[in-house]
């Protein structure tokens, strides 16, 4: 993890490996501080603490979660006197899908003797996954911590003087999302809506709305966005997601309209210029949603993150790429 001063008043903290969890961070230094986002466990939570701590003395006043998933909200306990914002919908959303149980059940599969020999012969997939999660990360200690202030499309904090905008633009990849704007510095916190270098999966949204949220960012023409995943960009990072997920859907489409389910799909589309980019199999997780819309495909929302990392692990294999999350 690193830090990285992108303003005069706002900050972020990457996660340099950019795989599962390795969520980014900001920081608004004025006004008492606004954290964005909390990062997926304890210890990477006290990390970012401790970097945010190097330029702001005192604990933020306020957090704001840009969406429900566990990687932007596990750290919210740490801060428990702070004020947590979110959109309406992320505290029940978080008890649905911000729990450490099946993540941890990953963790602790990978560990144990037999439970590692059950998962390799089953569910190849999600060891290598708990694998990699081993390699990072500690669910342990983590208590769910839900905002405390809501706000429906729009909120406007005033942060002595100078506006922070939160705009509701979900579901994109989850129904909470919501990007951060700081006008007066030229800033966008853009959370889950952009991954930079690296695949996105859309686990509960739109492709409609995901491509109107990244319209928006453009429209804003920020001169700095910080992604929810990978390093930091100006607008081209929202362009780059943009034609990624027409690209994506398009293929989708054609593959859909000649009968291929979507895993078939996702060992069969070109990776073209994406190819280089980080967990290039997490393509599965955008085909299935592209296929629920039309009109297959599990249920929106619905979430089993064992089967989803392992068709992961089958699209890797098939096309003779790393296995990666």
């Amino acid at each position: 993890m690193k830090l990285q001063q992108v303003s005069e008043s706002c900050f972020a903290v990457l996660n340099e490996r950019n795989r599962a969890c390795d969520a980014n961070a900001g920081l608004v230094n004025r006004g008492g501080g606004l954290v964005i986002d909390t990062q997926a466990d304890l210890p990477h939570a006290r990390r970012m603490v401790e970097l945010f701590g190097s330029v702001c003395r005192e604990m933020p006043k306020r957090v704001v979660n840009t969406s429900e998933d566990g990687d932007h909200v596990s750290g919210n306990q740490l801060f428990a006197s702070s004020e947590i914002i979110a959109h309406r919908t992320v505290p029940d959303r978080m008890k649905e899908v911000a729990g450490r149980s099946q993540y941890q059940a990953l963790l602790e599969g990978a560990g144990g003797l037999v439970s590692r020999l059950m998962l390799r012969a089953v569910r190849p997939g999600a060891l290598a996954f708990g694998r990699q999660l081993r390699q990072d990360y500690d669910f342990d200690g983590i208590e769910l911590t839900l905002p405390t202030t809501l706000f429906d499309d729009r909120h406007v904090l005033d942060l002595d003087g100078m506006e922070v905008h939160l705009i509701h633009v979900g579901p994109c990849g989850q129904v909470g999302d919501a990007i951060v704007h700081v006008p007066r510095e030229g800033v966008v916190f853009a959370g889950g809506t952009i991954f930079r270098q690296c695949t996105p999966m859309g686990w509960a949204g739109s492709y409609e709305k995901w491509l109107q949220c990244l319209d928006l960012i453009i429209w804003l023409d920020p001169e700095v966005v910080v992604p929810g995943h990978g390093p930091v960009c100006g607008i081209e990072g929202a362009m780059e997601m943009k034609a990624y997920l027409e690209y994506v859907y398009d293929e989708s489409r054609r593959c859909y309209g000649r009968g291929l389910d979507a895993l078939a799909a996702a060992k069969q589309i070109e990776l073209g210029p994406y190819r280089d980019w980080r967990c290039p199999a997490r393509l599965i997780a955008n085909v299935e949603s592209a296929y629920r819309e039309f009109g297959s495909g599990p249920v929106r929302g619905q979430r089993d993150v064992a089967s989803t990392f392992g068709s992961m692990y089958e699209v890797a294999k098939a096309r003779g790429i790393k296995i990666e999350f």
